[in-house]
């Protein structure tokens, strides 16, 4: 594979520059043996130790029986179930990382991956630097020690727990992913203080993303989604427009 995975062989030299967390587990699902393949002889290279599953049943026992640090899952996995429909089975009794390999990447389609809990996404086709670096990136967050200097904050109606990582509304319990409540995490860390694009991105997702304003546009969109109760007019998450977003707190 020279730049793009689209079923050739040959391993970039720039996989070898790429290092994995030590024993990182990656399963790799996808009903296309060539593309399988070829991720795992990136992945292998880099370190990390591969498993691979072609189908959704198959999928949900590796990941009980493999207990991977990462799953790569391809949105389309052939007839039956999807990748979305996998991955919601996996939140039911896993908090493994997710990235959801996909062959476009609509905002409908982002939104729905966030929805079934995925943590990021990757578009096909995608270069081994791309698919290298995005893993990365993603177990560095998922597996990034919590932060105890503060137990927790509320906001409103919004009870924030950074200890137990659970945030409520009303009392009631607001389902986030990872990555959902990472960002939120720093918005209430620095609530009441706008927090620029630059400054979220690198924060929540890594320096590799500081420049992908549409991710963190998406992103906001579906937490506003779960915490307001009219996303159009928040109440709580504000724009300062052309330099990032505030929690505010409406005390």
């Amino acid at each position: 594979m020279s730049a793009k995975a689209s079923g050739q062989s040959a391993l970039p030299a720039s996989a070898a520059s790429y290092s994995a967390p030590p024993t990182a587990k990656v399963l790799v699902v996808d009903d296309e043996p060539r593309l399988v393949r070829l991720v795992s002889e990136i992945l292998k290279a880099a370190g990390y130790r591969v498993v691979a599953a072609a189908g959704a049943k198959t999928a949900i026992e590796m990941v009980a029986l493999e207990q991977p640090d990462l799953v790569l899952l391809d949105v389309l996995l052939g007839a039956g179930p999807t990748g979305y429909d996998v991955c919601r089975s996996l939140r039911e009794f896993s908090d493994v990382a997710v990235v959801m390999l996909t062959a476009k990447a609509t905002e409908a389609d982002v939104l729905a991956g966030f929805e079934a809990g995925a943590d990021d996404y990757l578009t096909k086709p995608f270069s081994a630097k791309e698919l290298l670096a995005r893993a990365q990136a993603v177990l560095r967050r998922t597996q990034r020690p919590g932060d105890a200097v503060t137990s927790g904050i509320t906001c409103g109606e919004l009870e924030i727990n950074f200890a137990r990582r659970t945030v409520t509304r009303r009392g009631q319990p607001v389902a986030l992913t990872r990555t959902e409540f990472e960002l939120l995490s720093q918005l209430a860390r620095n609530m009441n203080r706008v927090m620029s694009h630059v400054e979220l991105l690198t924060n929540v997702w890594g320096p590799e993303y500081r420049d992908d304003l549409e991710y963190l546009r998406a992103y906001i969109r579906y937490l506003r989604k779960k915490l307001e109760d009219d996303p159009a007019d928040p109440r709580y998450i504000l724009t300062s427009p052309g330099v990032g977003y505030m929690l505010v707190s409406p005390a």
